[in-house]
């Protein structure tokens, strides 16, 4: 054990001490109480662990998926594998089924620092073998209880009802600091344990965005229609396209690399070289971090998400991908210009200071500027949707110009008109074997929502989809889905819960058959998000709303089977 730091049992302790108790005051107090005993050596890996997440550094990898994480465990406890598919079926959760295997073990000395220090050996390891070594040495030296938390941990998801608002007035109340400052701190840093030192030290006001570490997005609502915009928005609605591409955070520091940064926070500047030498062209107007949207870009025109999809995944593109399909960065936003972060004044000032950059001009085109035009009526909006669908484009983004920059939250700044009733982002839980030229694969997909936005609420079905992806597309997921297989039923199996895909349909009923209570009617895959976490699907309260609108008969946007853009009246 490490002596300069605590013993890894007792923040497994207070873990279940959380775990066990409905009120919010006292998971916060309790929380509170542990925070404030710590070292400062300890604070920073501690909340990272209670945030759910192995790393501090948000936009590292552990490198450690389900079959590495159940290696690891098989070997501590000494059983096979159908002895761990057979506690992973009893519990559904890595931590509880590590629980149950380890039954009866004693702590073998862990500290928090031991934890963390493993945890960043497994995520700088060239093999797998090593990872699964290291995360067997922890589970080895486990408890139960401590066990428990390792393997949710190591899978990301704590199941302790401790939602990150939670955590932020735990860190406030353990130092006495205002909430406010805690969350600005969080919100600039992308850290909360860099947040609770600063809060320990009193230094909160020194809070700033770090150039090279990603902060979160800021999201959009979704509308339903051009009059709730304007409802919404005020008498002036700033519209831009909504591209179907990816969401990227460009940081440019001085003497640095450019880095490029996807929305989940992973490093991706490796798969994009024509945008990053475009960003080197802004040496002398650095720091900057700007936020944008990258697309495939040829004749001057987006290409659709199909052809992005070649490049996704992709670390070191060849120079005839390149070619094939080039990509650029469309930037919408600045947060950060010339050593000054610019998160909280209005978008109309952060908006002129990326004009100001000259975008297309100085990048030689991998980075271009986004479309921007001014409505004042929904007339406006409705013609801004069509303008944009007309361009190919997903739909369109409607922005408060006198809106700061929020990242993370999903407020009533940023609006978003999309070009069907709506889609859903759900996460696989059962696949079935296909019929025809589909016979020998996986080509049936039933998929689920969440009940909540909170991180230990249940999987909920709603619906099953054959149609969306190409046979190479499903010949993929086929080896990708057996390789994660909980529980073979012959023609069904149960898989692990981690491949999202954004679902199409026509409208929502109700229904029985479901686990959610709904049903979509015709769903159809769009595509497979590898860029979004089974955190981030779709909610039930979002399917509820989606289905009050439908009920309510206000005029929705659709997309009719020529492809133009028409408005229907969706009877209940």
């Amino acid at each position: 054990m490490n002596d300069r730091s605590t013993p890894f049992a007792e923040l497994a302790a207070v873990a279940a001490d959380v775990a066990a108790t409905r009120s919010k005051l006292a998971k916060r107090d309790r929380l509170a109480g542990y925070l404030r005993g710590l070292p400062s050596t300890d604070l920073g890996t501690a909340v990272a662990f209670f945030a759910g997440r192995p790393l501090r550094d948000a936009t590292a990898k552990l490198g450690m998926g389900w079959v590495q994480q159940g290696a690891a465990l098989s070997a501590a406890a000494g059983v096979d594998a159908e002895a761990l598919r057979a506690a992973y079926l009893r519990h559904s959760d890595l931590g509880d089924a590590a629980a149950d295997l380890l039954t009866g073990r004693s702590s073998g000395g862990l500290s928090v620092a031991d934890v963390g220090e493993a945890f960043e050996r497994m995520a700088s390891a060239a093999a797998n073998d090593k990872r699964v070594a290291l995360l067997r040495g922890l589970f080895a030296r486990s408890s139960a209880e401590e066990a428990r938390f390792l393997g949710r941990i190591s899978s990301r998801e704590t199941r302790i009802g401790l939602r990150e608002g939670l955590l932020e007035e735990a860190v406030a109340t353990a130092f006495d600091a205002p909430l406010e400052d805690v969350r600005r701190a969080h919100m600039l840093t992308g850290d909360l344990g860099e947040a609770a030192s600063l809060a320990r030290d009193g230094r909160l006001q020194r809070a700033a965005l770090h150039v090279g570490r990603p902060v979160r997005f800021m999201l959009a609502t979704p509308a339903a229609d051009a009059a709730e915009v304007m409802r919404r928005v005020g008498d002036e609605a700033w519209i831009e396209d909504k591209y179907d591409g990816i969401r990227a955070q460009l940081h440019v520091s001085r003497g640095g690399q450019p880095r490029l940064f996807s929305r989940d926070l992973n490093d991706v500047t490796r798969s994009f070289p024509e945008v990053v030498a475009a960003a080197a062209g802004l040496s002398d107007s650095v720091p900057l971090v700007i936020d944008g949207e990258l697309v495939p870009w040829r004749a001057g025109s987006v290409g659709d998400f199909a052809s992005l999809q070649s490049r996704l995944g992709r670390v070191r593109p060849s120079a005839k991908l390149l070619a094939e399909v080039p990509v650029v960065l469309v930037a919408f936003d600045l947060l950060h210009a010339s050593g000054r972060d610019v998160l909280d004044a209005p978008l109309r000032e952060r908006r002129a200071a990326l004009e100001a950059l000259h975008l297309p001009d100085r990048s030689g085109g991998g980075i271009l500027l986004s479309r921007l035009a001014t409505a004042t009526s929904a007339a406006e909006v409705d013609r801004g949707f069509d303008d944009a669908r007309e361009r190919h484009n997903e739909g369109l983004m409607v922005k408060d110009p006198g809106s700061s920059y929020q990242p993370g939250r999903r407020g009533l700044g940023w609006l978003k008109l999309k070009k069907a009733l709506a889609t859903l982002d759900c996460v696989v839980v059962g696949v079935e074997w296909g019929h025809g030229k589909r016979h020998g694969l996986l080509s049936d997909y039933t998929f689920a929502i969440r009940e909540s936005d909170a991180a230990d609420s249940r999987l909920l079905t709603i619906g099953k989809a054959y149609t969306g992806l190409t046979d190479a597309e499903i010949a993929g997921m086929t080896e990708r889905f057996a390789s994660i297989t909980l529980q073979d039923f012959g023609r069904y199996r149960t898989v692990v819960p981690e491949v999202v895909v954004e679902i199409a349909f026509d409208r929502i009923m109700r229904s029985t058959r479901h686990r959610s209570g709904f049903a979509m009617r015709f769903p159809r895959i769009v595509r497979v998000r590898d860029d979004k976490t089974p955190e981030e699907i779709d909610t039930l309260p979002t399917v509820e709303a989606l289905f009050a609108a439908q009920a309510s008969g206000r005029i929705l946007l659709a997309t009719g089977a020529a492809g133009q853009t028409e408005r229907i009246a969706l009877d209940g």
